[in-house]
């Protein structure tokens, strides 16, 4: 399985987004405004994209495979009218890269339509095909989402609202949900906030995304965020919430704040950029280097090198240059150019490091790959001594949760000792930052987060 652009990082499978109109309509483009906002959220999936919208009578969609700006074209925008909106953008697990796997997904149901947008995995997903496949249902895609629509569908003699309550009961995983029908918006979070859902304020109408960093773009305001196992209903009347899970248990996962998140976003509670920057802090504070300067791997480990800079009273530079031009060209590449992989991505500036002792901090390293190709591109170009410090601690195991991880067997922290890994990558060190450091850094309890891919222990059990 072929991860990412041409590095071996996870990856996020989905951002959603919705807005509902009621105020200033004329002011608020929607599937623009909704266009923005997926726009904001585009470092949560590369794969698709899509926009379905309500006129109050009947949902019209567009998606397609590809960014969001190949998706949509001002023609495909202008033609999506209504008041209420939702949109998804996507990277999927390979083999399911396909057109109709892309959301939102639109259905024609007992009491209308709806559509559904997901971020996030069902754990018991298969349990739940078959159990409704015996009551007759069909299903096209193998999105998680259409499971849920197949579930609304066997409730709709309920209220919408009691109908998502009796799901959330079925339910097991990491979701976040935006669900439309001709005349309401709706945001669901699972039980124990795995996935992020905030909610927002545009020119008194509320909105709904991943991360605020999509609020932003548009020049909506944080609300807050949607808590975990909250049903919330937007329609004509305002907004009304329905509550599920017990308010004092929660496993946000914690790869948002290390890895996948905007720098620039908020999520429950955390400032994602002072996160990161903490971690680096605390590993400075765990591990003291005797290193003339501090380079990051662009851009994910930037804001922790930083800290650790600044903490050690080390100098950091850009040892490292990006190439941030490559887009979506190498997401399946020939052997010829996987084999220049790193160097289309990153390029070392010698006369930064050379005869240097450099301290390289990145966010995580999952297979090892990346890693061992940057310190042999660092030693080229004449750096004396290369320490590699993570801001994570080591990823042992798979995430169930809608993260798209390497098995567990692929992933190098579970087959080989922390001294052996730096062997393998050819570093004078490597060092990870402790559980208890990373706890300590993000100023939360520990079991304020989801960390099993640290850890092996799943707060939502899995069959493994």
């Amino acid at each position: 399985m072929y991860h990412g652009l041409i590095e071996d990082k996870f990856a996020d499978e989905c951002g959603v987004f919705g807005i509902f109109v009621n105020n200033h309509a004329e002011e608020i483009e929607i599937a623009r405004t909704t266009f923005y906002g997926l726009y904001a959220l585009q470092h949560r999936g590369q794969e698709s994209a899509g926009i379905a919208v309500s006129n109050g009578e009947e949902i019209v969609l567009h998606k397609a495979m590809g960014l969001v700006s190949e998706v949509f074209s001002n023609e495909h925008i202008d033609s999506l009218k209504g008041h209420i909106a939702i949109g998804h953008v996507r990277y999927s697990a390979a083999g399911a890269a396909a057109v109709v796997n892309a959301q939102p997904l639109v259905f024609h149901y007992l009491n209308g339509m709806i559509g559904l947008a997901q971020n996030g995995s069902l754990v018991n997903s298969e349990a739940l095909r078959q159990r409704l496949g015996t009551y007759g249902s069909v299903f096209q895609t193998k999105s998680d989402a259409e499971i849920v629509a197949n579930l609304l569908a066997r409730y709709s003699q309920d209220k919408l609202e009691d109908a998502l309550a009796k799901c959330m009961i079925d339910l097991e995983g990491a979701f976040a949900l935006v669900i439309m029908t001709e005349n309401c918006l709706i945001g669901v979070r699972d039980q124990l906030g795995i996935r992020p859902l905030v909610l927002g304020e545009l020119k008194g109408n509320y909105v709904l995304a991943s991360e605020t960093a999509a609020f932003d773009t548009i020049g909506a305001t944080l609300i807050r965020d949607v808590e975990p196992g909250e049903i919330i209903v937007v329609d004509k009347n305002g907004l009304r919430s329905t509550q599920t899970a017990n308010f004092n248990k929660s496993a946000h996962c914690v790869f948002e704040y290390i890895y996948f998140a905007r720098p620039d976003s908020k999520i429950d509670g955390i400032n994602v950029y002072k996160a990161r920057r903490e971690l680096g802090k605390q590993l400075a504070k765990e591990y003291k280097i005797d290193a003339d300067l501090v380079i990051s791997v662009p851009d994910s480990g930037t804001a922790a090198a930083l800290g650790y800079a600044e903490e050690a009273g080390l100098p950091f530079e850009e040892g490292l240059m990006k190439n941030r031009y490559i887009g979506r060209t190498f997401i399946q590449p020939t052997q010829q150019m996987r084999e220049l992989g790193v160097r289309l991505k990153l390029n070392t500036i010698p006369e930064l490091v050379q005869g240097k002792r450099i301290v390289m901090v990145d966010d995580s390293i999952v297979r090892g790959t990346t890693s061992k190709k940057l310190v042999q591109m660092l030693r080229e170009a004449g750096a004396a001594e290369i320490h590699m410090l993570i801001a994570s601690p080591p990823t042992k195991y798979s995430c169930f949760y809608g993260i798209n991880t390497s098995k567990k067997e692929e992933l190098i922290a579970n087959k080989m000792e922390v001294e052996d890994i730096a062997e393998f990558i050819g570093a004078d060190s490597l060092h990870y930052i402790s559980m208890e450091g990373m706890v300590t850094a993000l100023e939360r309890n520990e079991d304020f987060f989801c960390a099993a891919c640290f850890s092996g222990h799943y707060p939502v059990a899995v069959d493994i």
